[in-house]
C-alpha cells in the first residue's frame, strides 16, 4: 500500500512552493497520495503542530511527513503522536529561540535530513547536532537554506527515501539505471 505524504512548508513559504511541487510530483509519480496544508498566517510553530495533528489522523497505509525549515520542526514534533513510517526533513528549524520543544524526538522508522552547508537561517551545526543525537541519516549539500540550487539532488534523495519506505521493486531498477 502506498503512503500518504503530508508536506509542511516553512515560515516564509507556502503550501505549493517550487520545492514542494517538485517533491509532490515525484511522490505522485510513485503512486503516493500527497497533502500540503496551508500554514500561512500561523507564525507559532506549535500551533502549526496542532493543525497537522488535526489533519493527519492515521489512515490506511504508511504515513510520511515531509517538512522544510519550520515545517521540519512541525513534522518532527507531530511525529511523536502520529508515528509515521518516515520523516524527510529539509533544513529543519531545530534549536531556535521561540520554539517550545528544544529537543524534539523523531518517532519514525526512517528519518532523513537534508541541509545546506551555507544555510543562513538555520545553522548547519543544528542539523549535525540533531542527526548525531538521534542517529538520523544526514545529507549536507553546498547550498543555502532553500536548497533550490541543488533541487535535483534533493529530489533524488527523496526518491531513494520513498523507495526505502515503500520497498518498491521498481526502485532497484531506477537506482541501477543511474549508474555508479
Amino acid at each position: 500500500m502506498q503512503p500518504t505524504i503530508y508536506f509542511a512548508h516553512g515560515k516564509e513559504s507556502g503550501p505549493w512552493g517550487a520545492k514542494i511541487q517538485a517533491l509532490a510530483s515525484l511522490a505522485e509519480g510513485k503512486g503516493c497520495r500527497v497533502e500540503s496544508p496551508d500554514y500561512s498566517g500561523i507564525a507559532d510553530p506549535d500551533v502549526r503542530v496542532e493543525k497537522l495533528l488535526s489533519l493527519a489522523a492515521p489512515k490506511s497505509g504508511p504515513l510520511v511527513l515531509v517538512g522544510s525549515s519550520m515545517g521540519g520542526y512541525v513534522s518532527t514534533v507531530a511525529s511523536r503522536q502520529l508515528r509515521p513510517t518516515g520523516l524527510f526533513l529539509m533544513a529543519p528549524a531545530f534549536y531556535l529561540p521561540g520554539y517550545l520543544e528544544q529537543e524534539p524526538v523523531p518517532e519514525a522508522k526512517l528519518t532523513s535530513i537534508v541541509h545546506g552547508w551555507n544555510d543562513e537561517v538555520v545553522p548547519v551545526e543544528n542539523a549535525i547536532r540533531f542527526a548525531r543525537r538521534h542517529r538520523c541519516e544526514l545529507h549536507l549539500l553546498a547550498s543555502d537554506h532553500r536548497l533550490m540550487s541543488h533541487l535535483e539532488v534533493v529530489e533524488q534523495l527523496f526518491a531513494d527515501f520513498l523507495c526505502r519506505i515503500t520497498g518498491s521493486s521498481s526502485c532497484a531498477q531506477t537506482t541501477a539505471d543511474r549508474g555508479p
